[in-house]
């Protein structure tokens, strides 16, 4: 991924609208598709034929290798779970993650959704991870600097007792899923460590992420290579949205109405 972050043009802004509602609209898909006895990968198919009828490609299937259309993680997967035979149960957190790319442009999105009745613990933890996003988007402004949005984002979590992940963090997004700069899910100071702190100005597109789990914040990768899970077996949810810095209120662009 290039350093260079990349300022987003009226014309490019338009089209990533464009993405971003073919992408909340692929995770509504998702979401409404998650029963018992529904396996990942029809969550997949459906994920696939919703983006491909709306005029769009899949931005995962075949990125770096991924084999599919969507991220499907259960329970203490935390990302990147790999759709295939598993069947969801009830009582399942199912964290849905997916992208779009409408004429070049990158939509990309994620939200954990339960299955029937589940544990108060797992409500909690998605209410908290879904809040945890919001309360760093009041600081997604011109002047502000990207740590401000990953400290707000950690200091509600911690709050209620759970841990922010650290190896993995939002990113920058348009003409591709993974640009600069990186935006992490906790607080970052400027000049110390390998990630950058720069200010928010406005055009720039960013994917903020929470992924937050119950227990520790370590986690590990299965022998897929992909799916990553808590390192303590503790449940885990996420939720993102792409959002346009402006000289006012952030824009969500990937915010369905239902989500």
């Amino acid at each position: 991924m290039s350093d260079t972050i990349y300022i987003k043009s009226k014309s490019e802004i338009e089209i990533m609208r464009q993405a971003g509602r073919i992408t909340a609209g692929a995770r509504s898909i998702a979401r409404q598709a998650v029963a018992a006895g529904v396996t990942t990968r029809q969550i997949d198919k459906y994920v696939h034929e919703f983006i491909v009828k709306s005029g769009a490609k899949a931005t995962f299937l075949g990125y770096a290798g991924f084999p599919a259309s969507a991220c499907v993680s259960v329970n203490d997967e935390v990302i990147h779970g790999i759709p295939g035979k598993r069947v969801i149960r009830d009582g399942d957190i199912v964290s849905l993650d997916v992208g779009a790319t409408f004429k070049g442009m990158v939509g990309d999105c994620a939200g954990t959704f339960p299955c029937g009745e589940i544990s108060e613990e797992a409500k909690n933890l998605i209410a908290v991870t879904r809040q945890s996003f919001f309360e760093g988007l009041h600081y997604a402004r011109e002047g502000y600097r990207i740590s401000d949005i990953g400290g707000a984002i950690q200091d509600y979590v911690e709050s209620h007792g759970y841990s922010v992940v650290r190896e993995y963090v939002g990113h920058g997004v348009g003409h591709q899923m993974h640009e600069a700069p990186e935006v992490p899910n906790y607080r970052v100071d400027r000049g110390i460590g390998r990630r950058a702190n720069p200010r928010l100005v406005k055009g720039m597109t960013i994917a903020v992420e929470p992924m937050v789990n119950v227990g520790g914040y370590a986690v590990r990768t299965l022998d897929n290579g992909w799916t990553v899970v808590t390192a303590d077996g503790s449940l885990s949810a996420h939720y993102e949205n792409t959002i346009l810095i402006t000289d006012g209120e952030p824009e969500i662009l990937t915010m369905a109405e239902d989500l």
